[in-house]
């Protein structure tokens, strides 16, 4: 058996287990031991042997064909297949790359200054490379240096900002696992994921999930401590010539209760900005 990481097999695993007997039409009889669906279950709807698809969680197959893995992921639920698929794209052989550094681009750096709204730039391991003054008073933690992943799942203030700070967690988490993709034996990628499976138990939890999504934008709702309730769209936007820098805005609809306290904290920020504002830091991979 290789020794390389058991991607495929694990993400199999993680996704049967959340999927139920009622949601793909088999009835229940009696007490079921495991959660979710068995393994000869997931293969007789896959049209596939129990022993085809044992191999594939096992790691004893790891190419499966993709007209396979598509009726898996029909089974599975699974709304997007090309993670599942990407898990079972040849990898190059012999030495792993070297990470490259993350270098923010300087036009960049001067836009996330310059823009009138809380914005950051979050690299491809969620760190972050830049932050405005207006992000920072969003949330202290968004200054250049930082690490989302390591900030909502380790800090509790960050925590007490987000109303649903599960929800906020899993689409962080879900975002990350899609951007590092085979790339979860990473230097980096393992010692975010050592760190946090140590120091956080909800980490493990919505980790062992394996839940995958685009980095994109979505709604966010903040319990701010000085201006209250923050109701603001988030962009996720991908910077270009990068592999996988974002520029993340926060924005609220104009007129609203939202856009005049956004408004407030940013008055309440600029007494700090006049000649001390300073281009925004921009970081090499750790």
């Amino acid at each position: 058996m290789s020794d390389e990481p058991n991607t495929l097999g694990e993400y199999l695993r993680a996704r049967r287990e959340l999927v139920t007997p009622e949601q793909v039409g088999i009835p229940v009889l009696g007490v079921r031991r495991v959660p979710g669906l068995r393994r000869e279950e997931v293969a007789m709807l896959s049209g596939i042997s129990a022993e085809y698809y044992l191999r594939l969680e096992q790691g004893r197959d790891r190419r499966p064909s993709a007209q396979v893995l598509q009726a898996i992921a029909r089974v599975l639920q699974l709304d997007d297949d090309a993670y599942l698929l990407s898990l079972a794209a040849e990898r190059p052989r012999g030495r792993r790359p070297r990470p490259r550094r993350e270098v923010l681009p300087a036009s960049t750096a001067r836009l996330i200054d310059e823009l009138p709204f809380p914005a950051f730039a979050e690299g491809r391991h969620l760190d972050v490379l830049a932050a405005n003054p207006l992000a920072a008073a969003v949330s202290p933690r968004l200054t250049a240096g930082g690490n989302r992943l390591r900030d909502v799942f380790l800090d509790a203030a960050e925590q007490s900002l987000f109303e649903d700070w599960e929800r906020a967690a899993a689409a962080l988490l879900a975002g990350f696992r899609r951007t590092v993709g085979q790339s979860i034996d990473d230097p980096r990628v393992v010692e975010l994921v050592g760190e946090l499976s140590l120091a956080s138990p909800e980490f493990r939890r919505l980790w062992a999930r394996h839940d995958v999504a685009e980095r994109a934008g979505a709604q966010v709702t903040f319990d701010h401590p000085a201006v209250g309730r923050l109701r603001l769209d988030r962009e996720k936007l991908a910077v270009a010539g990068t592999d996988g820098i974002m520029l993340v805005v926060y924005h609220a609809e104009p007129g609203s209760e939202s856009a005049e306290r956004l408004g407030l904290l940013g008055s309440m920020a600029a007494p700090d900005a006049p000649g001390t504002r300073t281009a925004p830091t921009r970081l090499s991979e750790r």
